[in-house]
């Protein structure tokens, strides 16, 4: 197999080291909540009531700085200037975006003495915060020589890990024309998981010799919608009550990166 210039292997494996601008679209998050609450008199229940509802919350967009690595394979088709390979690239985004005072609306109903009346309220989340922080892509390329330019067009999977924080939780109702705090303390929700997710790049390589080289590349990426769960107890000691908060939120991520690594060619 011959090389297609003097400046570019034949073939060769290649470990780069570099760093990206990247923008983060955290859209907005579907949220979905429910309140079970139950108020006891001497140790006795005497009423009981659920609150729940959906919402959607607006993450706001994040630029950043992330550091890159990437180790990969190329190799040119038989004499001629086209070239294939693969390779597997990792960067640390570390990136959150922050919503604070998200208002949750909820509709419910309460039943004392047998009789069940109808109510509205919200839940208040202090700090609602989605992140992104190690991501992974595996990438199948096709390309062609031209000189001491490459290019070449990649897809394939990727691999990111996500994390929603609730942060200062608070259930509030309004019954008979008051507004009341439901939960006497604000509960604290976090949830983190590897989400699969699919990679777009395009890019180019300058060779610098015939061992070392440039690659700038655009890499699109989008995870599926990623559900995260959360469920606690709460006791209000004031009002002798009990209950739950469970719910989840779900959302997608959509990343773009402008790369550039300098890589080595063994």
């Amino acid at each position: 197999m011959a090389a297609a210039n003097a400046q570019t292997p034949a073939s060769a494996f290649f470990g780069g080291l570099g760093g990206s601008y990247d923008t983060v679209n955290f859209g907005n998050q579907s949220v979905f909540a429910v309140g079970t609450d139950v108020i006891f008199q001497n140790g006795v229940p005497v009423a009981s009531g659920t609150a729940g509802g959906p919402a959607n919350v607006y993450m706001a967009s994040q630029s950043t700085l992330a550091p890159n690595a990437q180790i990969g394979y190329f190799s040119h088709f038989w004499h001629t200037d086209w070239l294939w390979g693969a390779k597997l690239g990792y960067s640390y985004l570390g990136s959150t975006s922050a919503t604070p005072n998200a208002i949750l609306p909820q509709v419910g109903s309460f039943t004392a003495g047998g009789t069940t009346t109808a109510f509205t309220g919200n839940a208040l989340v202090g700090s609602f915060q989605t992140s992104i922080n190690h991501q992974l892509s595996l990438l199948l390329f096709v390309g062609h020589s031209f000189d001491r330019f490459n290019v070449y067009l990649g897809a394939g999977p990727s691999l990111q890990q996500m994390q929603t924080r609730l942060n200062g939780l608070v259930g509030f109702a309004d019954i008979n024309g008051m507004h009341t705090q439901i939960t006497s303390q604000p509960t604290n929700f976090f949830n983190s998981a590897w989400v699969f997710g699919g990679a777009f790049a395009v890019g180019t390589t300058f060779s610098i010799d015939r061992f070392w080289f440039l690659d700038f590349s655009y890499m699109f990426n989008m995870t599926p919608n990623q559900t995260a769960n959360f469920s606690a107890p709460f006791t209000n000691a004031a009002n002798t009550e009990a209950g739950t908060l469970t719910g989840n939120s779900t959302g997608k991520v959509i990343t773009q990166a402008f790369t550039v690594t300098v890589n080595r060619a063994f």
